[in-house]
Parts: structure tokens; sequence; C-alpha cells
């Protein structure tokens, strides 16, 4: 018999590795427009979540959502900030810059802490502000040696960010709010696959029957890993699914250096180690804090 914590961690760990390989997934439809991989990843995801939701019979929560009026125009700013996301993370993907996204995914936690000081009036303590400091350092130092700005970490690292930010006030549960979201995507997305089809420049039956399963495939790459993480945030402490987000960072990081043989030079070797630094502060305050608690309780 699987424990409630057991099936947490199994759960939690394949969300966040299913997240971690997606590169591949999207690597192996380079020959079509990022744009339409968007459309096609929006609306399959649209259908899938309806099929899901209504297995789960939990069409009172999308109702309750759409109902409310301050959520309405929070489900908007959402849509749009996943929809950036999911854009610029297939972009960099199919444009060789897996390392670049992964770096995004590894200075996002970071971002979260310093939104929620910015904007939830959460405090920050010496070692998150030394956290932050050494993710600035980071992409500084990357900025001045290299001359260019890392603007694809940084936009996958803040429009996710600002994505869970906006979640969070919203305060509705992840598989109704991503169903809305996608309800609110798919006129635009629709109407763009089927403008492709009018122009004659639709992907579909023109790359094989791999490309064409793997497009009709993007609503449930893109809703699985989501209802793994859902389960898993059941029954898991938030401090041990803390842990677990950087498994998808770090399976992007080595896709792209061993699998895409993207360049890993010295600068890029010492803008990671200061997102690391970072990291490790982050992480031992977290479990510091923790066990404080803990202790308290008992």
């Amino acid at each position: 018999m699987i424990t409630n914590t057991r099936k947490g961690l199994i759960s939690a760990a394949s969300a966040f590795i299913m997240w971690g390989l997606l590169p591949i997934y999207w690597k192996t439809l380079t020959g079509i427009p990022p744009l339409e991989i968007l459309c096609h990843r929006i609306v399959w995801s649209f259908l899938f979540l309806a099929i899901v939701i209504s297995s789960k019979k939990r069409w009172t929560e999308v109702i309750a959502a759409m109902q409310d009026k301050k959520g309405k125009y929070l489900l908007i700013a959402s849509s749009s900030l996943i929809g950036i996301n999911w854009y610029v993370f297939i972009w960099s993907i199919n444009n060789n810059h897996v390392v670049e996204a992964s770096l995004g995914y590894y200075i996002n936690p970071l971002v979260n802490v310093l939104l929620g000081f910015i904007f939830m009036n959460d405090k920050l303590n010496k070692m998150q502000g030394a956290a932050i400091a050494c993710a600035f350092a980071g992409v500084m130092y990357s900025v001045i040696d290299l001359g260019k700005f890392p603007y694809i970490a940084i936009t996958l690292a803040i429009s996710f960010g600002l994505y869970g930010l906006v979640r969070k006030i919203m305060k509705v549960e992840s598989l109704p709010g991503l169903f809305v979201e996608t309800a609110v995507l798919t006129p635009i997305a629709g109407g763009y696959l089927l403008w492709r089809v009018f122009q004659g420049t639709i992907g579909i039956g023109k790359f094989g029957i791999e490309a064409d399963i793997l497009l009709l495939g993007a609503g449930v790459v893109t809703s699985l890993p989501l209802i793994f993480f859902a389960i898993g945030a059941r029954n898991l402490k938030l401090m041990t699914l803390g842990m677990f987000q950087y498994i998808s960072p770090t399976l992007m990081l080595l896709l792209g250096i061993f699998m895409y043989d993207e360049p890993f030079n010295q600068t890029r070797l010492i803008t990671f180690c200061f997102i690391w630094t970072g990291i490790a502060i982050y992480i031992f305050d977290s479990l510091y804090k923790h066990k404080n608690k803990t202790k308290r309780i008992s």
C-alpha cells in the first residue's frame, strides 16, 4: 500500500522530471514556427483539461472563477503571462537556448521572493537578500563579460514569477485556473491556426505523422505534469515540494550541454556559480526557518 507521503514524492518527482525533459518534446518540432506550436499547446490543453475537469466533476470551481468580477481581470493577466512564458520557452528551446532557459528557472524562486517583498509585504531577511544579491551579481557578470543581457532567462523568470504572484492573489486551484486561462487564450490561438490553414502554411500534415501526433499531444504534456504536481502539493509539506523545483532546470541544463552541445564556457560557469550560491543560501535559510518553526510547534 502506497502511503500519502510516498504518493506525493512520486507525483512531485514525476511532475518536475516531465517539466525538465520538456525541451526534448519541443525540440522535435523545430521545423514548425514557435508561435504555431504555442497555439497548438493552448488549444489542445483547453480540450484535454475540459475532459479532465469533466471526469473529476470540477465545473463548479471553473464557474466560480469566471463569475468573480475581480478574478476575471486577474485571469486575463495570468493568461497573458503564461502565454508569454510558454512562447519564450518554446522559442528558446527551438533556437538553441536550452542552457539559458534553465538559468531562468534557477533564478525563478529568488524572483518569487523579491516579488513577495515588493507586492505582498513579505519580510526580506538578510539571507534572502544575500541570495537575491548573488543572483543579481551572476546576471551582471554575464552582462559585463559577454556584453549581452540574458533576456531569455530574465523573461522566463519574471513572467513565471508574476504568473505565480497573480495566481496566489486569485486563490484558484491549479487545474480549474489553467482551464480558464487556456479558455481565454483559445479563441486567439484557434483563430491563428485557422488563418494558417487558409494560408496553407499550417504545420500539421507537412512534417510527418510523428510531428502531427506531437502537436496534438501538446495538451497532454502541458496538463499531465500539472496534475502530478497538484497530487504532490496535496500530500507533501511545502518545504519538501520546494526542494523538487530544482530538478527541472538541472535536467534542462544537462540536456543543453550534453544532448544539444550548447556552449558552456567559463563566463556561463561563473554566472551559474553565482546563481547556485544564491540558491544554496536560499535553501539553507528555508530549512533553518522550517526547523525553528517545527521546534516552536513541538
